[in-house]
């Protein structure tokens, strides 16, 4: 048995809704890590079965790691260390091996953070409700009484899996044939360095392919020396916009710091929105579908965060548009449901029913990459024809009494608006004519007293007028 902590041991700061994040250190230690490895081999393995391990390109995350993989094997399950990864490439494991997995990341947050992204076998989301929970509860015992070791201590075995990662992304989208593209590609110091060079070009051994890349900040370095690696802030993108102009790049990919999430600039450096991507990865993930003619009907998901124009564009397609609730295993569950094929969020998860219903932030841009490179017009024009509407993005506000806040706004647009409470408040106008539409959504962050506000509109004045009077309900 292992040395237990005497004092005790509160993880409920640090273990999310959807994963484990935390400060180093001080919240995220070897000893907590252990306790949590032992923990999730008890959730998902039995003595002899095997779980995969991956980690990000963080000062902390190797450690991590080697702890975590060292509770997997006191418990008797067998750890397949697939060393360092993108996110994508531990669902790949997962999905591909048929196995759990942890991903040591804390995707975009500084260098000071670190957590653990779960997965069960098939790369199938876990939740606090599904399973994380549990994993948090069996840890704190851990912590408190020690980790028994099993007579039979499980394995430990090397697996690298970036080829077949990558030849498996350009089996599911052929870019052999596209017109030459000049594309630049941050990497924000995170794990696209790692991950573009095997994908679309030619460090994994795998063809050469049309595509010039000019790489920006692609060495790994989790203290993130040149920006964060969070392209949904445009601070973060300013450095992109700058080089894909400079060098006459037909467009451009940001990817965040473990590289599931993929942002695109067009050749004048303007951000083409996630919502725009989404549409135009459901439109082509539609034809690919209806090519196999079986008659069934074709459902993409769609959070409710997302432009009308995706919800559009799916059902001009001839899909079925599923309107879902914010949230990375809540989706996940619901493509799993639905027999969704794809699935888009306003944050730039973007998720695929080839891909075990996981997301996947390199294949949406090989999905766009195939759009462009099959199309004559400019990065520009196609992003315009996506983004027809006024959106205002997310803004925070800090607020202590959110019912009231509720209060404010249900008052205020009672008889204007539709009311529904699929995740937050969403009121959509009541207008007499289809191109003077609104909407916007209220919700709740999960861990802060802040109050997420997005709103869209058929004009930018009439966005902006709704933008500003819900904010002045909202901070009143």
């Amino acid at each position: 048995m292992t040395d237990a902590r005497t004092a005790p041991i509160d993880l409920a700061p640090f273990i999310k809704a959807y994963d484990v994040r935390g400060l180093v250190g001080s919240q995220l230690t070897p000893e907590v890590v252990t306790a949590l490895g032992a923990a999730f081999a008890d959730e998902v393995g039995t003595p002899g079965s095997a779980v995969v391990v991956g980690h990000d390109m963080r000062d902390s995350s190797p450690g991590f790691a080697a702890a975590f993989a060292d509770g997997v094997m006191a418990r008797g399950v067998n750890v397949v260390s697939i060393g360092l990864c993108s996110t994508d490439e531990t669902y790949f494991a997962s999905g591909h091996l048929d196995l759990p997995a942890a991903m040591f990341t804390a995707s975009h947050n500084p260098a000071t953070y670190n957590g653990i992204k779960f997965s069960r076998a098939g790369a199938k989301g876990i939740s606090f409700d599904t399973g994380l929970e549990a994993i948090r509860d069996r840890a704190t015992a851990f912590l408190a009484g020690g980790i028994e070791t099993l007579a039979t201590p499980g394995s430990l075995e090397n697996v690298d899996v970036l080829t077949d990662y990558a030849t498996y992304l350009r089996s599911l989208v052929d870019l052999r044939g596209i017109r030459p593209i000049r594309v630049v590609v941050d990497a924000g110091n995170g794990m696209g360095g790692f991950t573009v060079p095997a994908v679309l070009g030619e460090a994994a051994g795998l063809e050469a392919l049309p595509i010039e890349v000019i790489p920006l900040y692609f060495e790994l370095d989790g203290t993130f020396p040149n920006h964060e690696a969070n392209p949904l802030d445009p601070a973060n993108i300013v450095d992109l916009q700058a080089a894909v102009v400079e060098h006459g790049a037909d467009l451009g990919l940001a990817f965040d710091g473990d590289a599931d999430r993929c942002f695109v600039v067009d050749e004048k450096g303007d951000a083409v929105t996630p919502s725009a991507l989404a549409a135009i990865v459901a439109l082509r993930a539609i034809e690919r579908e209806q090519v196999k003619k079986t008659g069934d009907e074709i459902v993409v998901l769609h959070n409710l965060i997302t432009s009308r124009i995706v919800p559009e564009t799916i059902q001009g397609a001839g899909g079925v548009a599923v309107r879902t609730k914010v949230g990375h295993s809540l989706i996940k569950d619901e493509m799993a449901s639905t027999g969704a094929i794809f699935g888009g969020e306003h944050s730039a998860h973007y998720y695929f029913k080839e891909f075990w219903g996981a997301d996947n932030g390199m294949l949406a841009a090989m999905y766009l990459l195939a759009e462009y490179g099959h199309n004559s017009e400019a990065m520009s024009v196609i992003s315009e024809r996506y983004t027809p509407y006024a959106l205002s993005g997310e803004i925070n506000s800090t607020v202590t009494d959110i019912p009231a806040a509720y209060a404010r706004i249900v008052d205020a647009f009672t008889g204007v608006g539709d009311f529904d409470e699929l995740d937050g408040l969403t009121v959509t106008g009541i207008v007499p004519q289809d191109d003077a539409f609104w909407w916007f959504n209220v919700r709740p962050s999960n861990t802060e007293p802040l109050l997420r506000l997005n709103v869209e509109a058929g004009s930018l004045a009439e966005m902006e007028r709704i933008r500003d009077t819900v904010l002045g309900l909202i901070r009143t």
